[in-house]
């Protein structure tokens, strides 16, 4: 995720941040509350830590100024206010959750990931991209490098079930259950042929290849290391 740590407390604020990258998210730091109204307005977050008392711009007022502009980006206020009408004040306010200073990280990070995944889930993907390959799930379309793809429909499910995992190892039983929906093996080369078939398509003409072998434990899709 793209996550905007909005902290005037700067020990803090480099602890937070790096936590979340090395839970592999991206993180950009505003000390002030001028600061982060700035960036929270100018460009695409997937989730905002917004600490409460904030100098130039309070967090709360930040909250209710990206919200009355549309902006429905999940936010966790962070505050040493902890009292019942405290933390009220921060979600009516338009936050979406409210954690009390101190905390432990490993809570806060729980509590980014939670909002994430409530997002996620109201908002289905429609779109799916790897590198230059991009996959649109309404119109049923494949391109990559800004030219299309053919593919027939056994082949688009494989690809999309690859790009849903890209860069984690795909198992040759998951892709029979979750592709052909066998709940057995059918002993037979069948995804082998489907993947040979699916690189002649995606990667023959393309640079660098996406889909690549797992000796021993299936496939993944994920640009050239």
């Amino acid at each position: 995720m793209r996550i905007l740590l909005i902290e005037d407390d700067n020990e803090a604020a480099a602890y937070m941040a790096k936590g979340l990258r090395e839970a592999g998210h991206v993180v950009d730091h505003a000390a002030t509350g001028t600061d982060g109204l700035f960036l929270a307005t100018s460009e695409r977050w997937d989730a905002m830590v917004v600490d409460r008392m904030l100098p130039g711009i309070d967090g709360l007022a930040i909250i209710q100024a990206i919200r009355a502009d549309g902006n429905t980006t999940p936010v966790l206020v962070l505050s040493a206010l902890g009292k019942v009408d405290d933390r009220v004040r921060g979600l009516k306010a338009g936050g979406d959750d409210y954690l009390v200073k101190p905390y432990a990280f490993a809570e806060l990070l729980a509590r980014i990931e939670a909002l994430a995944r409530r997002v996620s889930a109201a908002q289905p993907e429609t779109r799916l991209k790897v590198e230059d390959l991009e996959m649109d799930l309404l119109a049923r379309t494949v391109q990559r490098g800004g030219q299309t793809i053919d593919l027939q429909p056994r082949e688009f499910r494989l690809l999309e079930y690859l790009m849903r995992y890209a860069g984690q190892v795909v198992t040759r039983t998951m892709l029979l259950e979750n592709v052909w929906e066998y709940h057995f093996d059918p002993q037979t080369n069948l995804i082998d042929v489907h993947i040979s078939r699916l690189r002649q398509k995606v990667d023959k003409d393309f640079d660098p290849p996406l889909i690549h072998t797992v000796r021993g434990a299936g496939y993944t899709l994920r640009a050239a290391r």
